[in-house]
């Protein structure tokens, strides 16, 4: 994760180290690495050669994300086989859970220590070398169980989850207007052609009216997730599938993208709108880029620029991939904002700090200025951390109803 958001801000290699989730990450990691070592590998009751050969596994497993930038094709999209991937995940999360609990371990042996000296009863708090190196041992058992869980999830087929959107002024021509809702795909080394088609079967099984996708739909260079992005062209929803791009679309060739999404069949909305006729009544749907884009040069969001052009009666839908800056939206007039990127917290316990990261919002409902943002939990993950646990990924199928 990166930036706490969940969602990383990982660009060129050569960019990568300037980014401060970039040096988050390495600084988190580090910990990691040196944490474990001294609290559990050095405490083994092994030999110093078991002992260099498990630190040096620790060491792969903790800082494989800069391992990958340098010498594996980069963290947008590794040069990897998936089998690799997967254990490197499966590594690395495994180290996570592990630091957290040995971590917890620890807080409850330093709090009972200091209950004994204050009643004066010195007690053996850390025990032999040997005891407490086997006590540490046996943390690593359900922490390798809870990251092949949360690694089986993430890679899961994204469920449906019906929902409704009461919005004030709705038409009755446009009461009961189904939208599908789809964020963070990332397709990539993990996420393959057989769990697009999933996906889009899916999507197409509920005959929405609109299908949406609100970003980071892939990771990596046309060239390389071509198969894999292909079965998209065969989305389909009465009135149009549209989408706006992510921060993960602009870190391998943004504009190469943007022409393979429309050659899809994609309404790619920069910084625009479309007006639909339904049923006789207009629906203005807009798109706006994501503020990555100023690192390359590109067109930053304009909500105002993707509101210019709506009818004054329209609905008007605005395609955002982050929630935040959702107060600058609904002053322009939009009505509905579609939303991703928190990928909802991800992990159980880590909700309020990814929020924090994205003005507040993390998953489901909210009401801004009376306009309504739905910000989705998302399909699926990035490569490098994909684990959920507690936070099910989702397909949004949202029903509009009048108010």
């Amino acid at each position: 994760m990166c930036c706490i958001s969940t969602c990383p801000a990982f660009i060129l290699p050569a960019d990568c180290c300037k980014q401060p989730g970039m040096r988050m990450l390495h600084i988190i990691e580090a910990v990691l690495f040196f944490y474990l070592l001294f609290r559990l590998v050095l405490l083994l009751p092994a030999r110093r050669p078991f002992k260099a050969a498990a630190a040096l596994v620790l060491l792969l497993a903790t800082q494989q994300h800069i391992l990958t930038r340098l010498f594996f094709g980069g963290l947008a999209s590794p040069d990897l086989p998936r089998p690799v991937l997967m254990t490197q995940s499966l590594l690395l999360v495994s180290c996570l859970f592990l630091f957290l609990t040995v971590l917890l371990r620890d807080a409850v042996l330093l709090v009972r220590g200091a209950l004994r000296r204050m009643r004066k009863r010195p007690g053996d708090q850390a025990g032999s070398g040997f005891s407490q190196g086997r006590r540490l041992v046996l943390l690593a058992c359900p922490a390798v169980l809870a990251a092949a869980y949360g690694l089986r999830r993430a890679l899961e087929v994204p469920q449906v989850r019906e929902t409704q959107c009461f919005l004030p002024g709705l038409p009755a021509e446009l009461d009961g207007l189904r939208i599908a809702h789809v964020s963070d795909l990332h397709i990539g080394p993990l996420l393959l052609r057989p769990w697009t088609e999933a996906v889009v079967e899916a999507v197409n099984g509920l005959k929405p009216d609109l299908a949406v996708l609100t970003g980071d739909i892939v990771d990596g260079l046309p060239a390389l997730r071509a198969d894999s992005v292909a079965p998209l062209r065969h989305l389909r929803a009465r009135c149009g599938v549209f989408a706006c791009a992510g921060n993960h679309e602009y870190y391998a060739d943004f504009r190469a993208w943007m022409r393979a999404f429309s050659a899809l069949g994609t309404d790619m909305l920069q910084n625009e709108g479309r007006v639909l006729n339904i049923g006789g009544r207009q629906l203005f749907i807009a798109g706006v880029t994501d503020i990555a884009a100023a690192r390359f040069s590109l067109p930053p969001p304009d909500c105002a620029a993707a509101a210019g052009g709506a009818p004054q009666t329209a609905v008007r839908v605005l395609l955002a991939h982050r929630p935040s800056g959702a107060e600058l939206n609904a002053a322009a007039g939009f009505n509905l904002q579609l939303s991703g990127h928190t990928h909802g917290g991800q992990i159980l316990g880590l909700q309020r700090v990814v929020a924090a990261f994205n003005d507040g919002y993390l998953y489901g409902w909210y009401e801004i200025r009376g306009m309504r943002l739905y910000v989705s939990s998302g399909a699926g993950l990035w490569n490098g951390f994909p684990v959920r646990l507690g936070v099910p990924s989702e397909i949004a199928h949202i029903t509009l109803r009048r108010a």
